[in-house]
């Protein structure tokens, strides 16, 4: 009888095997994916899990792939950026509770802070998609996105600064401390700087006025993220709203397309590598010129890179291997540089504090109140009224931490180069006001 029940369940088994197989945690696996987490969390328990790149790749993207599967699994959250919403908030809410032991912070700190992957990833980015690009679209794209950008300024400080006095608050107060926090361009590029010339004004001690400029950027950057998404699902019931990753309107949409998003040749990992060599040493050369000239090095990257392309002096196999390195980049590192976004970038201690249903309301207003403008005056401007929302909603990003999850969101990470101007740009501009603002009216 033994034998026999043995034979009839054996398939029974093989079945229960092959369909967990079957079952993917990104690209992996689930059984070896088991394994993989097993090993990876079992050396950060006995605290042999490197603290340096090895050990926090290890740990960003065994968690970045789950957060992300999982997040594009669940009804409803699926389509307002589930993923990336789960990729940051879960391990921000686990730093929150302690539930992350020392040696996955150190490695995860290692791999964002030491070895800086945050602007490997950007650079990447920016490098491979803008030699990526159709020349035209990039061209039309750079001239035309300032428009919806300054008047989505306008329309946040205005609209937000309104709200804020419906709740009780002065104009004053909701403008310097929860409007241009927002659009100010992120913690270490906008929260800080304004912190210090804040406090430098008032007289006022900076750790103080930290969190309330961070609680506003984190959270406007939340609803960034849950905007994009449901940007996303508007493209997807009304095609004629989306260029799917295309920026400008041209005579020819679908191959203005395939140009602007694809090179249609077999990868050639040796290109690749040389797409990593362009990225980085476009991103050292935006900082040794930053030495001359008074622009913010990324910002500085983003116009060489453009102005490469369009005077069309970088080799055709090079722009393809740049491109292929970016493809390779925002596939795979994506979700889980949001796992170590969401556990260095994103204080949720600084949130819950501050946080009120008036405030939420106020945030939400100024943000929606850009990627509205941003949407119809893009369609104004001959542009693709969703990517023209999204270029100008990454405004009210943290930066490029927040360029990236609100891209993500909506899965259009080909737009970051049109959003890490649209942030740095408007952001440093936002920085610059508010502190002559705040030396005229701020005592």
């Amino acid at each position: 009888m033994a034998t026999v029940e043995t034979v009839n369940n054996s398939p029974n088994v093989s079945g229960f095997w092959s369909a967990l197989g079957n079952i993917k945690i990104g690209t992996i696996p689930l059984p070896l994916y088991a394994i993989l987490a097993a090993v990876i969390f079992a050396a950060s328990f006995y605290e042999k899990l490197p603290a340096d790149m090895v050990g926090g790749f290890a740990m960003i993207m065994i968690m970045g792939m789950f957060l992300g599967e999982v997040g594009g699994r669940i009804p409803i959250l699926r389509n307002i950026g589930g993923p990336a919403i789960l990729a940051i908030f879960v391990p921000s809410i686990l730093v929150f509770l302690n539930l992350l032991n020392p040696a996955s912070l150190k490695s995860i700190t290692a791999i964002m802070k030491t070895d800086n992957f945050l602007y490997l990833y950007i650079s990447s980015l920016v490098v491979g998609s803008i030699l990526g690009m159709n020349r035209k679209v990039l061209i039309q794209g750079f001239l035309k996105m300032f428009v919806p950008l300054i008047v989505g300024t306008i329309a946040s400080i205005v609209v937000g600064s309104l709200v804020g006095t419906l709740f009780g608050f002065s104009i004053k107060h909701t403008f310097f401390y929860i409007v241009v926090p927002i659009i100010g361009g992120g913690i270490g590029e906008g929260v800080l700087p304004l912190s210090l010339a804040y406090s430098e004004i008032l007289r006022a001690d900076q750790a103080t006025l930290i969190p309330q400029l961070t609680t506003a950027a984190v959270l406007g950057n939340v609803v960034a993220i849950v905007t994009a998404g449901f940007l996303k699902r508007l493209g997807e019931k009304k095609q004629h709203l989306t260029g799917n990753g295309l920026l400008v309107k041209g005579g020819d949409d679908a191959e203005l397309l395939k140009e602007s998003t694809t090179i249609d040749k077999p990868i050639e990992f040796p290109l690749m590598g040389a797409g990593l060599l362009l990225a980085v040493s476009f991103y050292i050369f935006g900082s040794l010129a930053n030495m001359a000239i008074a622009i913010p090095g990324a910002i500085l990257m983003i116009f060489a890179a453009a102005i490469v392309k369009a005077l069309k002096v970088m080799p055709p196999k090079m722009e393809q291997g740049a491109y292929h390195w970016y493809k390779f980049v925002s596939n795979n590192l994506t979700f889980p540089l949001m796992v170590g976004i969401g556990v260095l970038y994103t204080p949720l201690s600084d949130v819950v504090k501050l946080i009120s249903p008036a405030y939420i309301v106020i945030v939400i207003c100024t943000v929606l109140a850009m990627v509205t403008s941003g949407f119809f005056v893009g369609k104004f401007m001959n542009m693709y009224p969703v990517e023209s929302a999204l270029v100008t909603a990454c405004h009210s990003g943290l930066g490029g931490t927040g360029d990236v999850a609100i891209l993500s969101s909506a899965n259009r990470i080909e737009l970051m180069p049109f959003a890490q101007i649209s942030t740095r740009i408007g952001g440093a501009s936002m920085i610059v006001i508010a502190t002559i603002l705040m030396r005229m009216f701020g005592n």
